[in-house]
């Protein structure tokens, strides 16, 4: 099975590494261009890229502008792939590439469809309090995630996963998956289930000034914030220490009984720090101070004279 690869994050690396070493056939990388980042607007790599470079270095690679024009479907029908296999990629594909392959095109989707299509659905079953998620492969069609159902696996989430640990449970998930799909195409036992329509649901791209924390909503609201934005962005609030404020990011937290005025500190110290929600109690287990490094509670509350005030 010769496949063309499509992705860009470090999921989508870890899938193609995953691929790679159980011998699928790879023609050729498809991946974001270069962009600027950080205040010097340096040229950084995608992760795809990253790893294409550092391990795969003979697979051609390609980072077009816009993948869905002709000359670069051109370029692409000439490699006479079997299989596209798209996993975030970040541009919506159009009808030209997804007739190229023989068997056509494939993507690898970390919810179970139909629920949570669109750009951040590992962001928003951490955000609403799914007690499951998982991966679907689905063959793709010109509506967004829309396509018919190829294979799915369940992942269950517990309270106090976050967005890092959740990604990895998919990320597994997800290869084991996508390539017993890939192997089912070479044996032509592939079955292809329509998606409930009806049932779908939607998600947009997450934005970053969401991460803000407000400690007017209830607790378990809260925690399943910082647990959806941990590590990244980290969810945030600002604290006056001494004389000054300053932004801290929150990344791991528990949620417990309890009652205070929004904001308030009920305790702080070696044992925890202890933040009053408008329902409930944030218990805040990992924190980091703007310019300094990550630390445990137990730590960072050594560092400090006093107790953080937070500022609503």
């Amino acid at each position: 099975m010769k496949i063309v690869y499509f992705g860009t994050p470090p999921f989508a690396a870890d899938v193609l590494d995953f691929l790679a070493q159980h011998q699928i056939t790879i023609l050729a990388i498809v991946t974001k261009p270069d962009k600027p980042r950080g205040r010097s607007g340096k040229l950084a790599f995608s992760a795809v890229k990253d790893l294409a470079r550092e391990k795969y270095g003979a697979i051609p690679l390609f980072q077009p502008e816009k993948a869905s024009t002709k000359a670069f479907a051109e370029k692409l029908r000439l490699l006479g792939a079997d299989l596209f296999v798209v996993v975030a990629y970040g541009e919506i594909i159009n009808q030209e590439l997804l007739d190229l392959p023989r068997y056509g095109c494939i993507n690898l989707h970390a919810s179970l469809l139909p629920q949570y299509r669109g750009a951040a659905p590992i962001q928003y079953a951490l955000l609403e309090g799914a007690k499951k998620s998982g991966v679907t492969i689905i063959e793709m069609s010109l509506k967004m995630d829309a396509g018919a159902i190829l294979a799915q696996k369940e992942v269950l989430i517990p309270s106090e996963m976050n967005l890092e640990e959740l990604e990895g449970e998919l990320c597994k998930a997800g290869c084991e998956t996508l390539l017993k799909v890939i192997k089912q195409f070479e044996n032509q036992s592939i079955t292809k289930t329509p998606q409930n329509h009806t049932q779908a649901t939607y998600v947009q791209k997450i934005d970053s000034s969401r991460a803000q924390i407000d400690w007017k909503k209830p607790a378990n609201r809260v925690h399943n914030q910082i647990r959806a934005f941990s590590p990244r962005p980290g969810a945030w609030c600002t604290v006056e220490i001494g004389c000054h404020l300053k932004r801290i990011k929150i990344y791991r937290t528990q949620v417990e009984e309890g009652s205070g005025d929004p904001g308030e500190t009920l305790s702080f110290g070696p044992q925890g720090w202890r933040v009053a929600c408008q329902e409930g109690v944030i218990s805040i287990l990992e924190v980091q101070l703007e310019g300094k490094k990550r630390l445990s509670i137990k730590d960072f509350s050594r560092g400090v004279s006093s107790a953080p005030k937070i500022k609503i």
